[in-house]
């Protein structure tokens, strides 16, 4: 049996609709991972960015969805930020092809994919 591995999606609350998109993609019976939702539910607050870094800590990876709204998802790229200070595996991934280009400062010299089952794979292989 494959182990699941937790994996942890940061995005901007704009992109709900993917992150749903990708959430059922780990419910499959054959996913290798499962995800962990840390969506806002109430303010950013020291108490939130305490439990989000936990449960952080507490994956075998992340990815970042992103798009043109991730420049303006403060939570989202704070949760990029969290990861690498935390030292956990972290994968950009586009979600549209048109927007290759955005790409936030917190994921400088982080590996950035086009949206394919493929690449979200070989990533979660390598955890």
């Amino acid at each position: 049996m494959t182990m699941k591995h937790r994996i942890f999606i940061s995005f901007a609350i704009e992109d709900e609709r993917s992150r749903d998109f990708l959430v059922g993609q780990a419910r499959l019976e054959d996913s290798p991972f499962e995800f962990v939702d840390m969506s806002v539910k109430e303010p950013w607050s020291e108490n939130w960015k305490a439990r989000c870094r936990s449960k952080i800590k507490g994956c075998d990876g992340v990815i970042a969805l992103l798009s043109t709204d991730t420049m303006q998802a403060s939570g989202a790229r704070w949760e990029m930020k969290c990861a690498i200070e935390e030292g956990v595996p972290i994968i950009g991934v586009h979600i549209y092809k048109d927007e290759k280009g955005v790409v936030p400062p917190e994921l400088t010299g982080v590996k950035i994919i086009e949206w394919t089952w493929d690449g979200i794979a070989k990533f979660i292989d390598t955890l």
